[in-house]
């Protein structure tokens, strides 16, 4: 099995072409977002992923951007994530990553939305994965357990850094739905969160190297049920980002790390873990 490192398009700047020239600097594979809105920025985005050999992981959101509207209805989740497949159709993805549904609805309701979303990304031939996310259905574990026990074809694209948060621990505690819910696994967003937040100031300083560790020891959880299902390439996102993300001094707000820097710290760091791992399996 092969790591795959994808460049997040949250929080970039530039253009795609730049955001590729970087990623390429930085011996990445590929682009995970948005697909982007008009028809003529799709087919510029595809071309430049086929000319540079990359791949693409879309990114969609339902009734919202990363939080939903509260007021949003089943209907309108599912007609948004419609409209999304078929611009995202266009990039031949992957597959994608969905942050779909809400955390204040009933488990049924959410059951019914992902068993729906599966079919409408069957309809564009797409595999669809669904993250671990704050607002969205599955912000914690043990919701996140029952629904895949509900629908036990669901894949998932883990963000452990969420559910540290909303859970006010690390997941050392919940290794038990860890090692549920680990073969429907599809993919790894890579960022460190700890007790309080969903992201470190700086995952290279030595006060956060045991939250660090914490989440290695949660991927090579993933890791090792990729390795039984007979993966190939194992798909990761190093996804530090802006947004509040970010830590800022205070009456400054000067950010205390360089965004793209923390990503690329954290693409070479899980390169080289995960090529340990696999030496020692």
């Amino acid at each position: 099995m092969q790591l795959s490192l994808f460049k997040t398009m949250w929080g970039a700047t530039g253009s795609i072409a730049q955001s590729i020239e970087q990623l390429i600097a930085a011996a990445m594979h590929g682009l995970e977002g948005p697909a982007p809105n008009t028809v003529q920025a799709r087919k510029e985005m595809s071309v430049l992923l086929s000319q540079n050999g990359l791949h693409y992981i879309a990114e969609i959101t339902t009734a919202g951007s990363y939080v939903p509207d509260r007021k949003a209805s089943l209907e309108q989740h599912l007609s948004s994530l419609k409209q999304k497949l078929s611009d995202s159709v266009e990039l031949n993805p992957l597959f994608v990553t969905c942050l779909g549904g809400c955390d204040a609805w009933p488990e049924p309701l959410s059951i019914e939305f992902f068993q729906r979303a599966i079919e409408l990304a069957n309809q564009y031939d797409l595999q669809i994965s669904f993250e671990t996310h704050r607002s969205r259905s599955l912000f914690n574990p043990w919701v996140t357990q029952r629904i895949v026990e509900q629908i036990p074809d669901i894949l998932l694209t883990v963000d452990f850094s969420h559910w540290c948060v909303v859970c006010e621990r690390l997941m050392d505690s919940e290794l038990d739905v860890i090692n549920t819910i680990a073969n429907n696994v599809q993919h790894i967003h890579a960022r460190i969160g700890y007790e309080q937040g969903p992201q470190v100031p700086d995952p290279r300083a030595a006060e956060y190297k045991y939250t660090l560790e914490a989440h290695q020891r949660w991927w090579e959880i993933i890791w090792q049920s990729q390795l039984s299902r007979d993966f190939q390439t194992s798909t990761m996102t190093p996804e530090f980002g802006p947004d509040g993300y970010l830590h800022q001094l205070p009456h400054t707000q000067e950010p205390v790390a360089d965004l793209w820097e923390l990503n690329q710290w954290m693409a070479n760091e899980e390169q080289q873990h995960f090529e340990k791992f696999i030496i020692q399996k």
